[in-house]
Protein backbone atom coordinates (compact mmCIF):
# COMPACT_ATOMS: atom_id res chain seq x y z
CA UNK A 1 0.00 0.00 0.00
CA UNK A 2 2.78 2.15 0.52
CA UNK A 3 4.17 2.16 -2.82
CA UNK A 4 0.76 3.55 -4.10
CA UNK A 5 0.50 6.10 -1.12
CA UNK A 6 3.92 7.40 -2.52
CA UNK A 7 3.61 7.36 -6.54
CA UNK A 8 0.16 9.32 -5.51
CA UNK A 9 2.62 11.75 -3.31
CA UNK A 10 4.68 12.01 -5.85
CA UNK A 11 2.02 12.63 -8.66
CA UNK A 12 0.68 15.39 -6.23
CA UNK A 13 4.09 16.99 -6.09
CA UNK A 14 4.64 17.33 -10.15
CA UNK A 15 4.69 20.88 -11.59
CA UNK A 16 1.62 21.51 -13.40
CA UNK A 17 -1.88 23.28 -12.41
CA UNK A 18 -2.70 20.60 -10.08
CA UNK A 19 0.55 20.70 -8.26
CA UNK A 20 0.76 24.42 -8.23
CA UNK A 21 -2.69 24.62 -7.01
CA UNK A 22 -1.68 22.87 -4.00
CA UNK A 23 0.86 23.97 -3.92
CA UNK A 24 -0.74 27.55 -3.19
CA UNK A 25 -3.28 26.10 -1.02
CA UNK A 26 -1.29 24.50 0.90
CA UNK A 27 0.97 27.52 1.63
CA UNK A 28 -2.49 29.50 2.53
CA UNK A 29 -3.54 26.93 5.04
CA UNK A 30 -0.47 24.67 6.15
CA UNK A 31 -2.45 21.71 5.23
CA UNK A 32 -0.38 19.18 3.38
CA UNK A 33 -1.39 18.70 -0.21
CA UNK A 34 -1.64 14.71 0.27
CA UNK A 35 -4.25 15.76 2.72
CA UNK A 36 -6.11 18.51 0.83
CA UNK A 37 -6.17 15.74 -1.93
CA UNK A 38 -7.65 13.25 -0.30
CA UNK A 39 -10.04 15.22 1.37
CA UNK A 40 -10.66 16.30 -1.86
CA UNK A 41 -11.25 12.76 -3.48
CA UNK A 42 -13.43 11.89 -0.02
CA UNK A 43 -15.87 14.77 -0.31
CA UNK A 44 -16.21 14.43 -4.25
CA UNK A 45 -16.87 10.25 -3.53
CA UNK A 46 -19.30 11.46 -0.84
CA UNK A 47 -20.76 13.51 -3.20
CA UNK A 48 -21.42 11.31 -5.99
CA UNK A 49 -23.36 8.83 -3.37
CA UNK A 50 -25.38 11.10 -1.33
CA UNK A 51 -25.56 14.30 -3.37
CA UNK A 52 -28.14 16.39 -5.04
CA UNK A 53 -27.17 16.70 -8.51
CA UNK A 54 -24.81 13.64 -8.78
CA UNK A 55 -25.76 12.44 -12.38
CA UNK A 56 -24.86 16.30 -12.88
CA UNK A 57 -21.58 15.80 -11.44
CA UNK A 58 -20.59 12.51 -13.02
CA UNK A 59 -21.42 14.03 -16.78
CA UNK A 60 -19.43 16.73 -16.64
CA UNK A 61 -16.39 14.85 -15.16
CA UNK A 62 -16.94 12.54 -18.18
CA UNK A 63 -17.02 15.59 -20.53
CA UNK A 64 -15.23 19.05 -19.38
CA UNK A 65 -11.83 17.57 -19.81
CA UNK A 66 -12.38 15.43 -22.41
CA UNK A 67 -13.65 17.86 -24.60
CA UNK A 68 -11.01 20.26 -23.62
CA UNK A 69 -8.58 17.60 -24.78
CA UNK A 70 -10.58 16.86 -28.06
CA UNK A 71 -10.24 20.31 -29.30
CA UNK A 72 -6.47 20.93 -28.10
CA UNK A 73 -6.18 17.83 -30.38
CA UNK A 74 -8.30 19.31 -33.22
CA UNK A 75 -5.65 22.07 -33.03
CA UNK A 76 -1.93 19.90 -32.80
CA UNK A 77 -0.74 18.97 -36.06
CA UNK A 78 -0.14 15.11 -34.11
CA UNK A 79 -2.49 12.75 -35.15
CA UNK A 80 -1.74 10.37 -31.80
CA UNK A 81 -3.76 12.84 -29.96
CA UNK A 82 -6.79 13.06 -32.02
CA UNK A 83 -7.10 9.00 -32.23
CA UNK A 84 -6.63 8.79 -28.41
CA UNK A 85 -9.93 11.10 -27.83
CA UNK A 86 -11.93 10.02 -30.82
CA UNK A 87 -11.43 6.68 -29.27
CA UNK A 88 -12.78 7.92 -26.14
CA UNK A 89 -15.52 9.45 -27.41
CA UNK A 90 -16.76 6.43 -28.81
CA UNK A 91 -16.13 4.26 -25.81
CA UNK A 92 -18.36 7.37 -24.25
CA UNK A 93 -20.95 7.25 -26.67
CA UNK A 94 -21.58 3.03 -26.55
CA UNK A 95 -21.48 3.98 -23.32
CA UNK A 96 -23.89 6.41 -22.93
CA UNK A 97 -26.50 3.98 -24.87
CA UNK A 98 -26.05 1.08 -22.84
CA UNK A 99 -26.66 3.28 -19.96
CA UNK A 100 -29.59 4.72 -21.48
CA UNK A 101 -31.04 0.68 -20.97
CA UNK A 102 -29.58 0.51 -17.36
CA UNK A 103 -29.82 3.70 -15.57
CA UNK A 104 -33.46 3.14 -14.64
CA UNK A 105 -32.16 0.15 -12.33
CA UNK A 106 -28.56 1.45 -11.64
CA UNK A 107 -29.28 4.77 -10.65
CA UNK A 108 -30.60 3.51 -7.26
CA UNK A 109 -27.32 2.00 -5.45
CA UNK A 110 -25.59 4.98 -3.94
CA UNK A 111 -22.47 3.98 -5.63
CA UNK A 112 -23.25 3.97 -9.08
CA UNK A 113 -22.39 7.75 -9.79
CA UNK A 114 -19.15 7.03 -7.81
CA UNK A 115 -18.78 3.83 -10.36
CA UNK A 116 -19.51 5.48 -13.29
CA UNK A 117 -17.12 8.62 -12.52
CA UNK A 118 -14.48 6.17 -11.68
CA UNK A 119 -15.13 4.30 -15.11
CA UNK A 120 -14.75 7.48 -17.22
CA UNK A 121 -11.73 9.08 -15.27
CA UNK A 122 -10.47 5.39 -16.12
CA UNK A 123 -10.92 6.19 -19.79
CA UNK A 124 -9.24 9.03 -20.17
CA UNK A 125 -6.37 8.35 -17.91
CA UNK A 126 -3.01 9.13 -19.43
CA UNK A 127 -1.78 5.82 -19.36
CA UNK A 128 -2.00 2.93 -22.52
CA UNK A 129 -3.77 0.78 -19.93
CA UNK A 130 -6.45 3.60 -20.15
CA UNK A 131 -10.44 1.80 -20.27
CA UNK A 132 -11.15 3.46 -23.92
CA UNK A 133 -7.82 1.78 -25.27
CA UNK A 134 -8.57 -1.50 -23.74
CA UNK A 135 -12.38 -1.59 -24.42
CA UNK A 136 -11.71 -0.57 -27.89
CA UNK A 137 -8.84 -3.16 -28.81
CA UNK A 138 -10.24 -5.65 -27.24
CA UNK A 139 -14.59 -5.43 -27.67
CA UNK A 140 -15.21 -2.39 -29.95
CA UNK A 141 -12.39 -3.28 -32.55
CA UNK A 142 -13.42 -6.56 -32.74
CA UNK A 143 -16.85 -6.27 -33.26
CA UNK A 144 -16.09 -4.12 -35.76
CA UNK A 145 -14.40 -5.68 -38.21
CA UNK A 146 -16.74 -8.35 -37.86
CA UNK A 147 -19.46 -6.53 -39.25
CA UNK A 148 -18.43 -3.23 -40.79
CA UNK A 149 -19.46 -4.82 -44.03
CA UNK A 150 -22.66 -5.17 -43.26
CA UNK A 151 -23.58 -1.68 -40.88
CA UNK A 152 -22.14 -0.28 -44.64
CA UNK A 153 -24.60 -2.20 -46.78
CA UNK A 154 -27.60 -0.99 -44.40
CA UNK A 155 -26.28 2.37 -44.12
CA UNK A 156 -26.20 2.42 -48.03
CA UNK A 157 -29.69 0.98 -48.55
CA UNK A 158 -31.14 3.53 -45.94
CA UNK A 159 -29.45 6.45 -47.40
CA UNK A 160 -30.77 5.64 -50.86
CA UNK A 161 -34.03 5.11 -49.54
CA UNK A 162 -33.76 8.46 -47.36
CA UNK A 163 -32.69 10.34 -50.61
CA UNK A 164 -35.48 8.70 -53.16
CA UNK A 165 -38.48 10.01 -50.33
CA UNK A 166 -36.37 13.32 -50.01
CA UNK A 167 -37.20 13.74 -53.38
CA UNK A 168 -40.82 12.21 -53.83
CA UNK A 169 -41.34 14.63 -50.71
CA UNK A 170 -40.05 17.69 -52.59
CA UNK A 171 -41.74 16.91 -56.25
CA UNK A 172 -44.78 16.54 -54.58
CA UNK A 173 -44.35 19.76 -51.95
CA UNK A 174 -43.73 21.64 -55.45
CA UNK A 175 -46.91 20.23 -57.10
CA UNK A 176 -49.27 21.24 -54.16
CA UNK A 177 -47.64 24.58 -54.16
CA UNK A 178 -47.99 25.12 -57.74
CA UNK A 179 -51.69 24.03 -57.21
CA UNK A 180 -52.67 26.43 -54.80
CA UNK A 181 -51.24 29.17 -57.04
CA UNK A 182 -53.76 27.90 -59.42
Amino acid sequence: MGSVQHRFQAFLEQPGWLGDLLASLEAKTGVQRYYLATGSITALGLYLMFGYAASLLCNLIGFVYPAYASIKAIESSTKEDDTTWLTYWVVYGLFSVAEFFSDTFLYWFSFYYVGKSLFLVWCMAPVSWNGSQVLYRHLIRPWFLRHHQTVDSVLSELGGRAAAASREASKEAVKRTLQTMD
